[in-house]
């Protein structure tokens, strides 16, 4: 089933039983998005995909205008995958009043990492994400490990202003290659794609020195980024994972490792859990 407004994604929300999942996204569906979709039905009754491509999370100079829109293909691929109810709004059905004066503020946690690189962005993620809670009313809501600080602002918020919805992590998709599935890989040529592949191995070989400590595991993904000069890297991070602060040489624990670069014209982020020191040592 398809709704295309406000009016119709309520009717048929009704006619929904049991526990109902939602799936948000902004199109261009790969495999990573089939996943989070096929979590969903095994774990609801209903599922909903929302496809909307939201204005308000890209800044001045980024790609809104080229970001690839293939809604036939992604509603052929919905309904191969079961979905009971796709809902894809224009963006004068999500603000109805143009840009919203009001809108959830990502707080200190969205001005680190992405939010320090893209000023503004995590708001706009999370006015949507909320909008289109209240519009889907979920038991349920999937959401991507790849990207991570989102998926953290998204529970913190859920948490924050008690939406009374469950948020589910689904863990990063990727191709063969090992690349994190991303709706910008469309924009990779055959060269970039193969020096995207650094970030991965970077992050690959940080988690092999998880036993040896913090150090060793910020060396050996620095090693690998630092030999592809054609990488333009923004941060590589092994942080709390949810404080998303530098972790201390001395720490043992559960930690995040992240990277973001530009590859051509494309900026790519990935991240994987690693557990510094011992495996399965206690946290500080």
């Amino acid at each position: 089933m398809l709704a295309l407004t406000r009016p119709e994604l309520a009717a048929a929300r009704q006619a929904l039983t049991g526990r109902v999942a939602v799936v948000m996204t902004m199109g261009a569906l790969h495999e990573g998005h089939v996943e989070l979709i096929r979590q969903a039905r095994k774990q609801a009754d209903s599922v909903i995909v929302t496809i909307f491509l939201n204005p308000l999370q890209f800044g001045a100079g980024e790609d809104l205008a080229k970001y690839p829109r293939t809604f036939e293909n992604d509603l052929e691929l919905c309904t191969h995958e079961g979905v009971d109810l796709v809902f894809h709004p224009s963006p004068d059905q999500m603000y109805p009043d143009g840009d919203p004066g009001v809108r959830v503020t990502a707080g200190a946690l969205g001005e680190k990492l992405e939010g320090a690189s893209r000023p503004g962005h995590f708001d706009g993620v999370l006015t949507v994400v909320a909008k289109l809670l209240h519009l889907t009313k979920p038991d349920m809501a999937f959401f991507g490990q790849k990207d991570a600080q989102q998926l953290l602002l998204i529970r913190q918020m859920v948490r924050d202003l008690d939406f009374g919805c469950e948020i589910v992590a689904v863990p990063t998709v990727r191709e063969p290659d090992r690349l994190a599935m991303s709706s910008r890989n469309t924009y990779l040529t055959d060269l970039d794609r193969e020096v995207a592949l650094a970030l991965s191995r970077a992050l690959a070989a940080g988690e092999d020195a998880s036993p040896e400590g913090a150090s060793a595991i910020r060396r050996a993904a620095r090693e690998v980024l630092v030999r592809e000069p054609l990488l333009l890297v923004d941060y590589l991070v092994l942080v709390h994972p949810e404080t998303l602060d530098d972790v201390p040489e001395w720490y043992r624990g559960d930690a995040l490792l992240a990277v973001a670069a530009k590859v051509g014209r494309t900026r790519l982020i990935d991240n994987v859990p690693v557990v510094v020191g011992r495996p399965g040592g206690p946290s500080a």
